[in-house]
C-alpha cells in the first residue's frame, strides 16, 4: 500500500496535464475565475479601507469624510471637530506602519502598485508572489485610512494582478498565459472598484505601454474578468447603490457647439503644464527620499508627517475651509462638489487644492507609502479643469455655459497625459460620471494631452511599444527567419539523442540524466515508434521518493500529447510553437509519420540561426551601401 498512493497521484496529474479544451473555453473559464477573485478582492480592500478610515480619520482625528455619491460605507456618519494634532500623528503612524509592512514582507507593495504590476508583466515573466496582494491590501488600507493622499487604483491593480499571477502559477500555465491573466486581473480590479468595467478591460491592455500601443491578447480575457468582477463587487452593495456610477446619476452635462473645442484646447495646455509639474515633483520627491539612507518605514513616516503639515497649513491659511482638506485623503468629495456645485467654489480654492494635492501625493507615495496615483490625478485634473472652466466662463459666457464640464474633461485629460492611457481614461471618466455626452471634448482634450506629454509618464516601468518589451522578445524576428526550415538547423538522430523505451524504469531514467544534457526525452515502443515524451521537470517530483524508482517507468511519467515539427516546417512556425508552449526542445519527425523520430530542434538553435541570418543581412546591407 505505501507505493499505491504515489501511483494514483501520477495518474491524476497525468490526466490534468493532458486535458485540453478549446482556447475560447479555456480563457472564458480562467477569466471568469480571475473576475470572481478580483471582485472579492475589491470588496475586501474597500471594506478594510473604510474600516481604517472610520476608526482613524473619523473617530480619532474628526476628519470630515466627504466621498462620492455612490461610495457607500456601512459605518455610521459621525460629525466631530477636527483635531489637527491627532491628524498629523495619524498620518505619521499610518506611514510608519504601512512602510514597515512593505519593508518587512513585500518591498514591491510600497509605492503606487501599478508600476510594480507593469514591471512584473514585462520583466518578471508575470510572476507576483502570493504575499504581495495580501500585504498591498493591508498597507494601502492603512495609508488611505489614515489620511494619506493616495488612490485606490494602484493597490487594486496590484491586488488583481497578483491574483491572476498566483492562479496561473498554481495551474502551471506558460509565462505568456500568466502575463495575460496578470493583466486581466489588473483590469478586473480597476473595473470593479471604480464601477467602470469597460474602461478596466481597456486599461489592462493600454497601461503597459508609453506610446499608442495596445496589448491585444489581454483585451478579451480582461473584458470577461472585468465584467464578472464588477458584478461581484456591485452585488455586495445595497440595492440602491448597485450599478450606480461612482459620482451618481444626477449629473447633467452637454456639449453644445464645436466652438467649445477652443476653450477645451486651452484647458488641455493647462493640464499639460500641471501634469509635467506633477510628474517631475513626484520624481524629484522619490529621488530625494531614495537618497536618504534610512529604512523605508522611517521615510514613509516622514512623508506622512510632511503631507499632514502641508495639508493643515493650507487648511488654516484658507480660514479653516473644509474643502481645502481635499489635499489629504482621497479627495473625491471635492470632485463631487466640483461636478455638482462648482459655482459655489472659488477659483483660488480649486487651484490651491490642485497644486497642493501634487505635493501631498508625492510626499505620501514617493516616500514609501502604499497607494495609487489615479485618485489624486482625478482630483488634480478635476479641480484644475473646474478652475479653468470658471475663468473661461467669465471671458466667454456664451460659449462656456457649464464650467463643471471642464472639471469632468479635466479629469480625463490630466490622467490620460500623465499615465499615457488616453482611451481607457476617457471611458473610465465617462463611466464614473455616468455621462457620455462629453465624450467628444474628453477625446479632444485627452488626445492633446497624450500627444503633448509624450516625453513624460507617471509609470517608469512602461516601455514604449511591444517591440521594446522583454515579454515579446522573439516576436519580431520572424522576417529574418523567412525561407529557413527546420531541416537546416535541427540535430539529427545520432548517438547524442536519447530515445527512451516506454518500459524503461524510473531508476534507469534518473541515472540517464548524468550522461546527457538533454532535457526532453521522446518515449518509443519496441518498433521505435514515438508514443510520448517527458522532460526532466516531469521526473523531478519523483526524485525524493526512491521507493517507486523500480515500480514506475517511462510510460508513467510521459505525456502522449506531443507537439512535433517536420524538417520542411519553416522556422517561423517552429519559433511560435516554442513561444506558445514555453519549451526548449521539440521532436523532429518524418513527413507523414509523426511516430518516427528523426531528431530534436532546440530553441537555442533557432535563435542561433536567427543571429547568423541577421549578420548576413547586415553584411549584405553594408556592401550595398
Amino acid at each position: 500500500m505505501p507505493c499505491g498512493k504515489p501511483t494514483v497521484n501520477r495518474k491524476v496529474l497525468s490526466f490534468v496535464r493532458e486535458m485540453e479544451m478549446p482556447a475560447a473555453g479555456k480563457w472564458l473559464v480562467l477569466s471568469a475565475l480571475i473576475g470572481i477573485a478580483a471582485g472579492l478582492g475589491a470588496i475586501a480592500f474597500q471594506t478594510v479601507v473604510q474600516l481604517c478610515q472610520y476608526l482613524g480619520l473619523v473617530l480619532v482625528a474628526g476628519f470630515p469624510a466627504h466621498e462620492a455619491v455612490a461610495d457607500y460605507s456601512p459605518f455610521p456618519e459621525v460629525h466631530a471637530e477636527l483635531s489637527p494634532l491627532r491628524l498629523v500623528l495619524l498620518l505619521t503612524v499610518g506611514g510608519l506602519i504601512a512602510g514597515w509592512l512593505a519593508w518587512q514582507f513585500a518591498p514591491e507593495a510600497s509605492g503606487h502598485g501599478t508600476d510594480a504590476a507593469i514591471d512584473a508583466f514585462h520583466n518578471k515573466r508575470g510572476e507576483i508572489s502570493l504575499r504581495t496582494p495580501i500585504v498591498k491590501t493591508i498597507a494601502s488600507a492603512i495609508t488611505l485610512g489614515t489620511g494619506g493622499s493616495a488612490g485606490r487604483e494602484g493597490p487594486i491593480a496590484q491586488i488583481g494582478a497578483g491574483v491572476g499571477s498566483v492562479l496561473a502559477s498554481a495551474m502551471k500555465l506558460s509565462a505568456r498565459d500568466r502575463r495575460i491573466l496578470l493583466a486581466a486581473g489588473m483590469g478586473a480590479g480597476v473595473g470593479a472598484i471604480f464601477r467602470a468595467p469597460l474602461a478596466g478591460a481597456l486599461f489592462a491592455g493600454e497601461i503597459l505601454y508609453r506610446d499608442a500601443e495596445l496589448e491585444a491578447d489581454v483585451i478579451m480575457p480582461a473584458a470577461v474578468a472585468s465584467t464578472v468582477a464588477y458584478s461581484v463587487f456591485c452585488f455586495s452593495l445595497p440595492p440602491e447603490y448597485r450599478f450606480m456610477p461612482l459620482f451618481g446619476n444626477e449629473l447633467d452635462f452637454a456639449f453644445h457647439t464645436p466652438l467649445e473645442l477652443i476653450p477645451y484646447a486651452i484647458l488641455a495646455i493647462t493640464l499639460v503644464l500641471s501634469g509635467v509639474l506633477y510628474i517631475k515633483t513626484f520624481s524629484w520627491t522619490h529621488a530625494i527620499f531614495d537618497a536618504i539612507k534610512v529604512p523605508v518605514f522611517v521615510k514613509a513616516a516622514v512623508g506622512g508627517l510632511l503631507a499632514g503639515i502641508v495639508g493643515l497649513g493650507v487648511y488654516y491659511l484658507m480660514g479653516k475651509d473644509e474643502s481645502s482638506l481635499a489635499t489629504l485623503g482621497g479627495g473625491y468629495g471635492m470632485l463631487q462638489s466640483a461636478f455638482s456645485n462648482v459655482g459655489d467654489i472659488a477659483i483660488s480654492t480649486l487651484l490651491i487644492v490642485a497644486l497642493l494635492k501634487i505635493f501631498t501625493t508625492s510626499l505620501t507615495i514617493a516616500s514609501g507609502g502604499s497607494g495609487g496615483v489615479f485618485g489624486p490625478s482625478m482630483v488634480i485634473g478635476g479641480c484644475m479643469g473646474g478652475a479653468v472652466g470658471k475663468w473661461l466662463g467669465t471671458l466667454w459666457p456664451q460659449i462656456v455655459t457649464q464650467p463643471a464640464t471642464f472639471a469632468v474633461v479635466g479629469m480625463a485629460g490630466f490622467f490620460a497625459g500623465c499615465a499615457r492611457a488616453p482611451f481607457s481614461t476617457i471611458l473610465m471618466v465617462t463611466e464614473m460620471t455616468g455621462s457620455y455626452s462629453l465624450l467628444l471634448p474628453a477625446m479632444w482634450v485627452s488626445t492633446l494631452c497624450f500627444l503633448l506629454m509624450r516625453k513624460w509618464t507617471l509609470y517608469e516601468k512602461q516601455v514604449p511599444t511591444r517591440l521594446d518589451s522583454p515579454a515579446h522578445r522573439g516576436d519580431f524576428i520572424i522576417d529574418v527567419l523567412e525561407g529557413m526550415s527546420v531541416g537546416d538547423v535541427y540535430q539529427h538522430d545520432d548517438d547524442d539523442l536519447q530515445l527512451v523505451h516506454e518500459g524503461r524504469s524510473l531508476n534507469e531514467i534518473v541515472h540517464l540524466f548524468d550522461k546527457t544534457s538533454q532535457r526532453y526525452f521522446p518515449v518509443v515502443d519496441e518498433n521505435k515508434n514515438m508514443v510520448g515524451i517527458f522532460s526532466t521537470e516531469d521526473v523531478r517530483s519523483y526524485l525524493y521518493d526512491d521507493t517507486i524508482w523500480e515500480i514506475a517507468n517511462a510510460g508513467d511519467v510521459m505525456t502522449t500529447k506531443v507537439v512535433t515539427v517536420t524538417p520542411s516546417d519553416d522556422l517561423n512556425t517552429t519559433l511560435s510553437k516554442f513561444t506558445s508552449l514555453n519549451v526548449d526542445e521539440l521532436p523532429v519527425v518524418e513527413e507523414g509519420n509523426a511516430q518516427r523520430v528523426l531528431g530534436v530542434i532546440r530553441h537555442k538553435d533557432t535563435i542561433d540561426a536567427y543571429n547568423r541570418k541577421r549578420i548576413e543581412h547586415q553584411e549584405a546591407a553594408d556592401k550595398a551601401s
